[in-house]
């Protein structure tokens, strides 16, 4: 079995590489056919894109957070969350949503401003030459397939499951719960780091496209809202459907993939893990698409851990007797001897 998913796991880096590889072959074969002369830059817009990027640039800086509060009132008006949000999950999802606003931008500003101008310092704009597409698709694929491989690992491996199972122990679905996540699961958040890279080589422009489309898909993913319900429902958008589920995170998709179960054919915590793009989950066979919402969601295993448990782990640890975040609990459990020993919660979250 360990032989046959190390084999799964070579093959599907294998594939990834090459997934890498295709904007910048795209980029130099345009390049090459073109003789060498650039007609565009990226950074300027293409003539008919020019009248959208006012409204990237605003929905960027303060369009989203008025379109989550937008969304998460239509939410909460149609009882979308059986009374769920209540004590101490209204804390943890308030505290995640906040604190990371205010201690990431300036993290992310001194590893762009400081660290980058000094490790590579005569590369800044270098690849301002890209036209506008191909940023966008070097940005697109770079920044969504690193975080789609950065969620499975923290999936499939036992101790990086703890600091991505706050993002599951949320009962419920919606925009409230969309930052729920261990403050080091967002600080390490790897292709944070890649896109504001990608930036300061000369791509700022695509990668302001990038990131608010990808915003909207994953706020779209995460809400109650079923928005993809209508495309289920009527034949004719039977097409549109098939389409849109296998390329991008809907509600159907991604809710499965927060359900509290995965034995009745439609909860897939173990698979589903694209971001933006659910093209990785089909490619690497992680992908379910059943076009059915889960009864419930979060984990069978929550204990309703304390918020700063959850969001700090390991830095404080939690109290609450069998919890998977409590002090003294392995990160990698031992092997049971007597057959009837169930594997600890923590194990079977992350690997089942």
């Amino acid at each position: 079995m360990a032989i046959v998913q190390k084999e799964k796991l070579t093959r599907d880096l294998s594939i990834s590489l090459l997934l890498y590889t295709l904007p910048v072959l795209a980029i130099y074969l345009y390049f090459k056919l073109s003789n060498g002369v650039v007609s565009e830059s990226h950074l300027t817009l293409p003539s008919f894109l020019e009248f959208t990027k006012p409204a990237f640039e605003n929905i960027r800086t303060w369009g989203l957070i008025v379109f989550m509060l937008a969304l998460g009132i239509i939410e909460f008006t149609a009882g979308l969350y059986d009374d769920e949000w209540t004590g101490e999950e209204r804390k943890i999802d308030i505290i995640c949503f906040l604190v990371p606003k205010l201690i990431l931008p300036p993290v992310i500003a001194f590893f762009s401003l400081t660290i980058l101008p000094n490790l590579i310092p005569n590369l800044e704009n270098s690849l301002s030459w890209v036209p506008f597409w191909g940023g966008f698709f070097l940005i697109a694929v770079a920044d969504d397939l690193t975080q789609y491989w950065y969620h499975r690992l923290h999936h499939q491996v036992p101790f990086l499951w703890r600091f991505h199972r706050t993002h599951h122990s949320a009962p419920y679905m919606g925009v409230a719960m969309l930052n729920r996540q261990n403050f080091i699961y967002t600080v390490f958040f790897s292709q944070i780091y890649l896109t504001a890279t990608l930036t300061f080589l000369g791509l700022g422009l695509p990668a302001l496209f990038v990131l608010v489309i990808k915003s909207i898909i994953v706020l779209g993913a995460h809400s109650s809202v079923a928005w993809d319900k209508p495309f289920y429902k009527y034949k004719v958008l039977h097409p549109i459907a098939w389409v849109l589920e296998r390329l991008i995170s809907t509600p159907a998709t991604h809710h499965a993939h927060h359900a509290d179960t995965s034995g009745d054919g439609v909860g897939h915590f173990k698979g589903n893990f694209g971001n933006m793009f659910f093209i990785w989950d089909v490619i690497f066979g992680t992908g379910l698409i059943t076009r059915k919402f889960p009864e419930s969601y979060g984990m069978k295993s929550y204990k309703q851990e304390e918020w700063y448990a959850q969001f700090l782990w390991p830095i404080f640890k939690s109290k609450k007797e069998g919890s998977a975040l409590a002090d003294g609990v392995l990160s990698i459990p031992l092997k049971p001897k007597p057959e009837n020993v169930t594997p600890s919660p923590v194990y079977e979250q992350a690997q089942s």
